[in-house]
């Protein structure tokens, strides 16, 4: 099951966190029985409930809350709210405190993952590890920008069924370089349906401003500053090339690597079994390593 908790972010935007458990563990996370923190937070045009089965495994040792982000889900989306990385980072940072997570554990997929190591650079008390998935740390540039208004253009909304949302993004979708069932199921979670036909649950618009945010700039500087331990995770068929994964751990002062086979951009929706193979043993040794500093 899934209980919905309300966070306030920053500028007062309302958030929608969902806590994973049967039965939820609603109180803080507690130094003594080794139970962890974790927060999930989803990439651009994700939502929480993409998390659900990491979040229902986690939930079986530990506290796991998902974060729709601002602009996703069912989290506020207001036309003037800022959409900056400043914005998302310290919404994370409300999320853990008013949740009671902190230290947690950040799990990041895509513009999560930046989230993430953000937040662990900036305030280092909230976090105890990281895992970064299928994130670049290299600047994207001005073309890639172009590529996705261009992209977003192409979309034929509305969609007339869930079938026709499913088959475009797995098969169709010029994106698409061999069908992925794994992605059309993906994007037919964050439609929803309206009076014409199904459409995005998000504004492209805001998508666009979210990642014209980051996409011009390099961020080897904050993950350099990462003190905490952290796995960078990429699937053999992501975004995320292997040398430059390698370099982001050989920056990352405790920096780990784990692939995942079969695997593209959506890890832990192409794969989920590889995907929790790969970070489950970090998860423990975060674990350990807390039990072991209280000893």
């Amino acid at each position: 099951m899934a209980r919905r908790i309300d966070v306030t972010g920053t500028g007062g935007v309302r958030l929608a966190a969902w806590e994973f458990g049967d039965p939820p563990k609603t109180d803080a996370v507690t130094e003594h029985d080794g139970t962890l923190g974790v927060l999930l937070l989803h990439g651009l045009m994700g939502r929480a409930s993409h998390w659900a089965s990491t979040a229902r495994w986690l939930s079986e040792r530990h506290r796991a809350v998902a974060l729709d982000q601002r602009g996703h889900g069912r989290s506020e989306k207001p036309e003037q709210a800022a959409f900056t990385r400043e914005a998302y980072v310290d919404d994370a940072e409300a999320a853990l405190e008013q949740l009671g997570l902190a230290p947690a554990v950040l799990v990041g997929h895509a513009m999560g993952a930046l989230t993430a190591w953000q937040l662990a650079a900036k305030r280092p008390d909230l976090v105890r590890g990281v895992i970064i998935c299928d994130m670049r740390a290299s600047a994207l540039g001005a073309a890639s920008q172009r590529e996705w208004s261009d992209w977003f253009k192409a979309w034929p909304v509305p969609f007339a069924t869930l079938a026709d949302v499913r088959k475009w993004f797995g098969e169709d979708d010029p994106w698409v370089e061999r069908p992925n069932r794994a992605r059309g199921e993906f994007y037919a979670e964050v439609m929803h349906e309206c009076e014409d036909g199904w459409r995005p649950v998000f504004e492209p618009d805001q998508m666009l401003r979210s990642r014209e945010t980051w996409v011009y700039d390099a961020h080897w500087e904050e993950l350099a500053q990462v003190q905490c331990p952290a796995l960078v995770v990429r699937g053999l068929d992501g975004e995320l090339g292997r040398a430059e994964a390698q370099e982001m751990v050989r920056v990352l002062p405790r920096g780990e690597y784990a692939e995942v086979a079969d695997a593209g951009h959506l890890v832990h929706y192409d794969q989920p079994e590889g995907w929790r193979a790969a970070i489950e043993p970090f998860l423990e040794a975060v674990r350990a390593a807390g039990e072991a500093g209280r000893l």
